[in-house]
């Protein structure tokens, strides 16, 4: 570790040799400030910048336009350090590890690992303003944010959209006037993540493969409206128009057939098959109680065969004096009915195709669970948006390309 130390000195010294040994940003005695004026040459200033060997002074010509009464110093957009002592280095790695732990661990890590002197609150800021960089990059209708991956140019064969949501602890003023599911005011607002994969092959079991690296995310908390935008967008990205088949996979909420109807008309519906099951499991225990288990595995089978008219049957003929139990057995007799021509389990397995939703689900784990869901967590919307884009961004394998559109710019 002190030689580690020792060769950061080092290389800190030649970094600082190679930074002020070109011209600084000097441009000649004028400049245009950008409004029509002329900006004039003053003095070299130094600005003091952490970077990853350590901290370095950096000179830079320094301009002033009287008529706008403002200061100019193209260097600073030239390094990527406008209004930070931060190098892109730096920040890259603080986006880094904000956006898989909590801040706090975060700064202990770049200490520990890279021998950075960083504070938590510093990890924070720099993770969200990254965050909402990220997002911007992504929605702009401009080359670099418009198709940053891999659009397809051939066929696909089969092009999955997955959608689901999960509850992030919010700070209260984020959910004044929320009604929560079991208190008057909501504790958590609703994140909706979306993930698209595609599939060329089955396995010699004839089990569905999902295609190596083909899976990217998005996702915020917000409107199922904004939502179905923002999840149309990336599957345009990812050549949706392409496909031979489109497929959509959900939970059976409401919301995702209303997206799946107004942008992907026409797609194959699938209900998460796991859903299903758990949706028999809780009304055979609330009906039976420890009698439960035979009744569901027998509906187990009929779920799986795709027999939804039989499992209706078998729901119908659930009796019970108690008016909430009987409540109860209506809701999913109506939700299995709604749903029946998306739970035909037997012809699509026959086709070769997924019939669970989990790798949204995954991604309802990795990318909002485990940056955003830890004991004593509790965010604004701002923050918790940022930190999902940057685990978006990570896990749809953009993360190279939104640091190149940077250095790019």
């Amino acid at each position: 570790m002190a030689i580690r130390e020792s060769m950061h000195q080092v290389g800190g010294g030649i970094l600082d040799k190679i930074l002020n040994a070109e011209d600084r940003g000097y441009r000649g005695t004028q400049i245009d400030c950008g409004q029509g004026h002329a900006a004039e040459f003053v003095e070299y200033r130094s600005k003091q910048v952490q970077t990853v060997l350590g901290p370095v002074a950096v000179e830079r010509a320094y301009y002033c336009c009287r008529p706008c009464g403002r200061g100019l110093v193209s260097r600073d957009q030239e390094l990527d350090i406008v209004g930070t002592g931060l190098s892109p280095g730096v920040r890259r790695m603080m986006g880094r590890v904000g956006s898989k732990e909590s801040f706090q661990e975060g700064q202990q890590d770049l200490k520990q690992l890279a021998g950075l002197e960083v504070t938590a609150k510093q990890v924070e800021r720099v993770s969200e303003q990254l965050g909402q960089q990220a997002e911007s990059w992504r929605t702009k209708a401009s080359p670099a944010g418009a198709s940053p991956a891999v659009v397809a140019l051939k066929a696909i064969p089969k092009f999955y959209i997955g959608y689901d949501g999960t509850g992030v602890p919010m700070v209260p003023g984020e959910t004044e006037g929320r009604r929560g599911k079991q208190s008057p005011q909501a504790k958590t607002r609703e994140a909706k993540l979306g993930c698209i994969f595609t599939q060329t092959t089955v396995d010699q079991q004839g089990q569905p493969v999902r295609d190596a690296d083909s899976t990217s995310y998005v996702g915020a908390i917000e409107t199922a409206e904004a939502f179905g935008v923002r999840i149309y967008a990336e599957a345009v990205r990812r050549g949706l128009h392409n496909a031979q088949l489109v497929i959509v996979l959900g939970d059976g909420a409401p919301w995702i057939w209303t997206i799946d109807d107004e942008h992907f008309p026409g797609a194959l519906q699938i209900v998460d098959l796991y859903h299903a099951r758990q949706h028999v499991a809780e009304l055979a225990k609330l009906v039976l109680g420890s009698e439960w288990k035979p009744w569901a595995e027998a509906r187990y089978r009929q779920l799986d065969e795709g027999k939804i008219e039989s499992l209706l049957g078998a729901l119908l003929r659930l009796k019970t004096p108690q008016p909430a139990v009987q409540a109860a057995i209506h809701k999913e007799i109506h939700y299995f009915q709604t749903n029946a021509e998306r739970m035909r389990y037997g012809e699509l397995r026959k086709r070769g195709l997924f019939v669970g939703s989990g790798v949204v689900e995954a991604g309802c784990k990795t990318i909002v669970g485990k940056p955003l869901k830890q004991s004593g967590m509790h965010w604004t919307l701002r923050g918790a948006n940022a930190i999902s884009a940057l685990r978006c961004l990570d896990l749809s394998n953009l993360w190279e390309d939104f640091w190149e559109s940077r250095r790019a710019s």
